[in-house]
């Protein structure tokens, strides 16, 4: 690792039945091995996943059952996907949940697998620290930058979009290093993400969803945001009381 534009990483996207790594099917994979300067190779493949998509994955990336009829099975190309990532920094949009699916894929058909220990890079969790995008998913970010469609919500044409994301969000960081030393700390969010009160500002959601939604399984940045808002609340509170020389009474 060194300067950032000069350095290579590896960007990946799947396409799945569905949100759970440990029961649903990973049914389309994109790889492309990239530096700032151009794309090197290519990996990508439909992939069969043994049991009949569901009509509502279907709505989000186009992938029919007819399509994946004779295609490989995910233990036939997970030994080549595995080693055409090796040892490089991964980089994909909420590529946590991509990692997930590999994992429990090699897993479950004992494809040995290193990915536990794999540096990867985040673009949604860069895209809440630049900050300056409407919402922060993929699509957004593409028209935040003005950079060109590809196409269909497909794996490959995400990987592309994706690659051109990251070299914009990446403009404040001159070497790898410094930021993946700056992703181990946690992120503050401007708006809640997600939920009955997704879009709006944590200063503006009622304190009692803040205690409830405290207690969830977030990400580390969601916690540290809702956690920092009811600190912030507990000393507005502390100090208007010691303000009010009757709040004692």
């Amino acid at each position: 690792m060194g300067l950032i534009h000069k350095d290579t990483f590896v960007c990946f996207d799947l396409e799945t039945t569905g949100l759970e790594p440990d029961k649903d099917q990973i049914i389309e994979v994109a790889c492309a091995r990239f530096s700032f300067e151009k794309i090197f190779e290519t990996f990508e493949t439909l992939i069969d996943p043994g049991c009949p998509i569901s009509v509502e994955s279907i709505a989000i990336h186009h992938i029919t059952d007819e399509m994946v009829k004779g295609k490989p099975k995910i233990e036939m190309i997970l030994p080549d996907l595995l080693k055409f990532i090796g040892k490089s920094i991964v980089v994909g949009h909420g590529i946590p949940l991509d990692l997930a699916f590999l994992k429990a894929s090699a897993k479950r058909h004992q494809v040995p697998c290193e990915l536990e220990a794999q540096a990867y890079i985040d673009t949604l969790r860069l895209a809440r620290l630049y900050g300056e995008s409407p919402t922060n998913s993929l699509e957004m970010l593409r028209q935040h930058f003005n950079i060109a469609a590809e196409g269909a919500h497909r794996a490959m044409n995400d990987v592309v979009v994706n690659i051109e994301v990251f070299k914009f969000l990446c403009k404040q960081f001159k070497t790898t290093e410094q930021l993946l030393e700056r992703l181990k700390h946690p992120i503050l969010l401007k708006m809640m993400p997600l939920g009955k009160h997704k879009g709006r500002a944590f200063s503006e959601i009622p304190i009692e969803y803040l205690l409830w939604a405290v207690r969830k399984d977030f990400d580390q940045d969601l916690l540290f945001s809702i956690r920092t808002e009811l600190k912030r609340r507990k000393q507005g509170s502390q100090f208007s009381q010691a303000g009010n020389p009757f709040a004692s009474l």
